[in-house]
């Protein structure tokens, strides 16, 4: 009687441990099949990702192109031009000695303000002036029409572009709209007007062009901006230029 009782109680925990390692085997099924949709799913997540980045991609060069194209096709672009103003050179009227220099190069200055001596001679300045070159050779005879102090007018300051004959030259006119960036500051625009076309090309500008070889002249279109407003543009920064058509 003890055996089969034995025997019975050995048959059943055989069977409940047959039972717990089929439910064991079942719950790593179920672990498994978990681990796989988990993959699946990260899987398609960074398909998902990775096809909302080129699409993003795509559309924004779209954008750009759309935006390029607009832009060329309303306005005459040049990145060749330099803020300017005609130099005025400050000269003795009589030969003499290069006694003393006032000013440094970018001094800002004055109507009559005294930048040199030359023998008995001071030189002054006319009007509102920025130093841009001097003179530093002391001692030395210095005859009249020699410069020694090299000044422009800050009012005077313009925008100079320089535009190929055949890159929308005969689309530019007096009194158009300008755009123009200054390499000094990045991104900021900043607008002014075509004041000036050259009537006559660049001196030693000539571009020629590969398929026929013919050359191309470029030409001065000088744009005027509010000075006052925009002081901090100085003479000879670099610039680019959009002129509205």
């Amino acid at each position: 009687m003890a055996n089969n009782n034995l025997n019975y109680d050995g048959s059943r925990a055989e069977k409940i441990l047959n039972e717990e390692k089929k439910i064991l085997d079942e719950e790593r099924q179920i672990l498994n099949e978990i681990k796989k949709e988990e993959s699946m799913i990260t899987k398609l997540t960074k398909n998902i990702w990775v096809t909302s980045m080129l699409l993003g991609i795509i559309i924004i060069g779209t954008v750009c192109g759309v935006v390029y194209w607009k832009i060329s096709g309303e306005s005459v672009y040049t990145d060749n031009a330099s803020i300017s103003a005609p130099v005025t050179n400050l000269t003795p009227s009589i030969s003499g000695k290069l006694n003393n220099i006032f000013v440094n190069v970018g001094d800002e200055l004055q109507p009559n303000t005294v930048v040199a001596q030359v023998g008995n001679e001071l030189l002054k300045t006319k009007t509102a002036s920025e130093v841009v070159t001097t003179n530093t050779a002391l001692g030395t005879t210095i005859t009249p029409g020699t410069s020694v102090v090299s000044v422009v007018n800050p009012l005077d300051l313009r925008v100079v572009a320089h535009i190929d004959e055949t890159k929308g030259l005969s689309d530019v006119h007096i009194g158009q709209q300008v755009d123009f960036t200054v390499d000094a500051f990045g991104s900021t625009k900043f607008h002014g007007i075509v004041d000036e076309i050259s009537p006559t090309a660049r001196q030693g500008d000539i571009v020629f062009n590969i398929s026929d070889k013919r050359q191309t002249n470029q030409f001065d279109v000088k744009i005027r901006f509010d000075t006052t407003e925009y002081s901090q543009l100085k003479n000879g920064m670099s610039a680019k230029v959009w002129i509205f058509k």
